[in-house]
């Protein structure tokens, strides 16, 4: 075997270049991307149990640090000064984002996030187990699980990002087990040397702050990946639901069952989560029991399973969550992967599929952080007003770090999970006496609480015990949650409800001025990009997946310079 054979077979890599971001977002953006690049943050107080003054003050230094860098950046800066930059403006508030999270809300966010966090990690490590033959499986994905995320929320410039595994890293891993066995190479030390070549990128990346290249998205982009990643939750957890019915190892009765807990968890969440915005109970009932509504809907579906197990024996009983119950490899193998196994050669020909996994996770992270940092959330802390971008550099920093780690032990390379995060800053949203966002609690004893209670079921037998007690129909219904609580703001899936309203009894909503058939044509044109996303995902070319996010943005430009979309009503549909 020699480079040149190997260079052959992973030369689909290179199909990225051609997606590459500075290529990929070659076009201008409209004035409305950065309409807020300029402004001074306004320094107000945020909830939580620091002092108004000391916060505001605290902020004041924070942003005065900074001031000189108010300004648009460029695509590229001089080595680390937004990793500077990013740590500046965040490290000064680090001992309020200890203290801020000392109180009920974040413990019941702790709850509600840790069954959304495992759930994942069980599910995909499953499924990395299967496509790699148990070099990578479920013990593998919750220690990954737990240690990034646990070193991610102590050093990250947003640690209300949640990071874990993806659907499209899965995918592009399977490929490289695929170019493994064509090439007759050993699989995990490729998969290190692709994940060391990876994080090298990555690293330069983050030093160069090339995650400015970010600002070219735009709402259009967040929508679609946003109502994507939503989708998949819900139609994984009907999926499953439905195999229930149709397994021959199943039964109706079982089949039933499943359908009744998880729709009682469901519902069961979806309903306390809103009794926030009612008028039943005191303010304080309310809020308490919205918090907690999560965790109280998985309590209720795992006692309705638990009575009907207890009532009916066997015929009733569910799966449960599959914990391993050692820790241990998948495999038995030595946690260290074996780095000189592979041929020189074949170390450096690695670079290749190293390309297309930096593009990957590069989209991945900064897409959802930029959800994160949506303005919509009110937040502040290390942030100018209306950017997006701050804190994007330190965290693709570490996500690099992390990376060339989790490639030394062979686990499973974590970024930025959309829906986990998303679900993570509402969770830790607070409301005023109307029902509408006022602050969201910025801090990270939930993020660190969150990934050490899931290293706790990895290193201690009594919580694996506990958690192999809840069955599996529980969590789907944690995932129909969400999914679902995930879409209220969203616009694209506002206006998607829209088309099926009848326009002279709906109610105006901010693009009502823009005509319908123009709001109908951008909501189709974006509608079929979902397509195409769940289309690519789901095909052969899956890998392919993050050429389709990255070619969103200059698809959108290209609406406005043909002017399919006149640039004022674009500036109404894509306002930021």
């Amino acid at each position: 075997m020699n480079i040149k054979s190997f260079t052959s077979a992973a030369a689909s890599a290179v199909l990225l270049l051609g997606a590459s971001p500075a290529r990929a977002f070659s076009f201008a953006p409209s004035a409305a991307t950065h309409r807020h690049a300029l402004a001074r943050p306004k320094l107000t107080a945020v909830a939580g149990p620091s002092s108004p003054s000391h916060r505001t003050s605290s902020l004041a230094m924070s942003t005065a640090a900074v001031a000189a860098d108010d300004k648009d950046p460029p695509l590229f800066e001089s080595p680390l000064k937004g990793i500077r930059r990013d740590y500046k403006m965040r490290l000064p508030l680090y001992g309020s984002d200890v203290s801020d999270g000392l109180n009920a809300q974040c413990l019941a966010a702790t709850l509600f996030l840790f069954f959304a966090c495992l759930a994942p990690a069980v599910g995909f490590g499953a499924l990395f187990g299967a496509v790699t033959g148990g070099a990578i499986g479920t013990m593998e994905m919750v220690s990954s699980t737990a240690m990034c995320g646990f070193i991610y929320a102590l050093t990250s410039a947003q640690p209300l990002t949640i990071i874990g595994s993806t659907g499209p890293v899965l995918a592009f891993v399977a490929t490289l087990v695929q170019l493994a066995e064509k090439m007759n190479l050993p699989f995990l030390p490729l998969y290190a040397w692709t994940g060391i070549w990876t994080s090298g990128i990555l690293f330069l990346s983050s030093i160069t702050s090339a995650s400015n290249l970010v600002k070219y998205l735009t709402r259009f982009t967040d929508e679609i990946f946003s109502t994507l990643i939503s989708f998949i939750f819900v139609v994984e957890a009907a999926q499953n639901i439905g195999r229930s019915f149709t397994n021959p190892a199943s039964s109706f009765t079982k089949g039933l069952l499943t359908l009744i807990v998880a729709v009682s968890t469901y519902v069961t969440a979806n309903t306390l989560k809103g009794l926030q915005k009612t008028v039943y109970f005191t303010n304080g009932i309310r809020k308490n029991v919205s918090n907690f509504g999560p965790t109280l809907g998985v309590l209720t579906g795992a006692l309705i399973a638990r009575w009907a197990r207890l009532s009916q024996g066997a015929s009733a009983t569910l799966p449960a969550l599959a914990i391993p119950t050692t820790f241990a490899t998948t495999s038995g193998r030595p946690w260290l992967v074996p780095l000189l196994d592979l041929p020189v050669w074949a170390r450096w020909g690695a670079v290749l599929p190293a390309l297309m996994a930096t593009v990957l996770l590069f989209l991945d992270q900064n897409i959802t952080v930029r959800l994160v940092n949506n303005p919509q959330y009110k937040m502040e802390k290390g942030r100018r007003k209306g950017n997006m971008l701050d804190g994007m550099h330190a965290d693709m920093l570490i996500i690099s770090g992390l990376t060339f780690l989790t490639s030394l032990i062979g686990l499973p390379w974590l970024v930025a999970a959309t829906v986990r995060s998303i679900s993570h800053v509402r969770a830790l949203s607070v409301l005023d006496s109307a029902g509408k966002l006022k602050s969201t609690i910025e801090q990270r004893v939930t993020g660190l609480s969150i990934h050490s209670l899931i290293g706790a079921c990895v290193l201690f037998d009594k919580p694996r015990a506990v958690l192999t007690q809840i069955p599996t129909p529980v969590l789907m219904g944690l995932f129909m949650f969400l999914g679902t609580s995930a879409l209220p703001g969203n616009e694209m899936w506002e206006r998607i409800k829209g088309l099926f309203k009848d326009s002279k009894k709906a109610p105006n909503e901010r693009w009502s001025a823009v005509p319908g058939g123009i709001t109908t044509l951008f909501t189709a044109i974006q509608i079929a990009c979902l397509g195409a996303m769940v289309y690519v995902k789901e095909s052969p070319i899956g890998v392919l997946f993050p050429v389709v996010i990255a070619l969103l943005a200059p698809l959108r430009f290209a609406l406005e310079k043909t002017g399919m979309v006149k640039k004022e009503y674009m500036d109404v549909l894509d306002e930021e």
